[in-house]
């Protein structure tokens, strides 16, 4: 069972869910150290006093803010841990909103809450069906590691999860790194969703979403330690330069569906339709203009009249 980050309560109007808060996620990597290449002894980081000139120990150390050059306010773990904020010791639901209406970008790391004690169990409870059926998720403040935070609530399962979310100046505006303004086609764009469907699929589980680096690493880490060669590694596909979009897309499609086992030539990308358009009316006009002209022809002469004059 995971570790307890935090316990406190989730405030929800006047009604109180005591709560704790566990990772909802953890980490499969491969972990590094750093050693001594000579004769791989173990490098450590060793937290020295700039003035004394000597190790300290963590008992020795805390936090401190330089307000100008060389003055610190120092501020211990308890002032941090008594800060007069309501969010100090709960999780306090501010706003309902539809889940549309977050950008994700502001969405962090999730927690799962789970309620503390039996006495906890219904009002939780509660919270997960309103939530559920309203299709709405709670926007909550609360205060950890010495600042206040912004969260969301939402239900996953007969869960609750606490989403850490930044706050909208954390947000960078994108504007100044965005490319000069450039036309695409409807022929291009209906291309690009025919990649996409082509590459739409229902789930993300199997092998298309395995860590392939962490067991790569595995495989080079068992063979230095049995003293094998080293596996031969692909050469990742170096990207081209694009030079017809269209063709490009042609045969992103035929690739995406040629790995999954479909007919690569089952549906072709749209073709111009504008195009299409012109060499028509070009055609139309073409063969319509000369028929009135000869109807016309035929009519004078039939009668044999002379045109009268003014």
């Amino acid at each position: 069972m995971p570790r307890t980050i935090w316990s406190g309560a989730i405030s929800f109007g006047l009604v109180t869910v005591p709560c704790r808060v566990q990772s909802a996620t953890e980490s499969h990597s491969i972990q590094f150290h750093q050693y001594h290449l000579e004769d791989m002894g173990r490098i450590r980081t060793r937290k020295i006093c700039e003035l004394e000139d000597r190790e300290v120990s963590n008992t020795e150390i805390g936090k401190g803010y330089e307000y100008a050059k060389d003055q610190v306010v120092a501020i211990s773990d308890e002032e941090l841990r008594d800060l007069p904020l309501p969010t100090a010791k709960a999780i306090e639901i501010d706003a309902f909103v539809a889940a549309d209406d977050i950008d994700p970008i502001r969405i962090g790391e999730g927690y799962y809450l789970s309620p503390d004690g039996q006495v906890a169990a219904k009002p939780y409870k509660l919270l997960r069906e309103a939530l559920a059926r309203s299709s709405k998720v709670a926007i909550a403040k609360y205060a950890w590691s010495g600042r206040e935070r912004l969260g969301m609530l939402r239900v996953r399962g007969d869960a609750i999860v606490l989403h850490a979310m930044h706050w909208p100046d954390e947000i960078r505006d994108p504007s100044e790194l965005l490319p000069e303004p450039v036309d695409v086609s409807e022929q291009e764009i209906e291309g690009a969703l025919a990649l996409m469907e082509s590459m739409s699929r229902d789930d993300l589980e199997g092998d298309d979403f395995k860590d392939t680096y962490t067991e790569a690493m595995e495989k080079i880490i068992e063979a230095k330690r049995e003293e094998k060669p080293l596996p031969e590694m692909p050469e990742p596909e170096k990207p081209g330069r694009v030079l017809d979009l269209m063709a490009a897309l042609e045969e992103s499609v035929s690739k995406a569906k040629a790995s999954r086992g479909e007919d690569a030539d089952v549906h072709e990308l749209p073709k111009k339709k504008t195009a299409a358009k012109k060499t028509a009316a070009k055609k139309t006009t073409g063969k319509k203009q000369p028929a009135k002209k000869t109807a016309a022809a035929k009519k004078t002469t039939g009668h044999g009249r002379r045109p009268r004059s003014a």
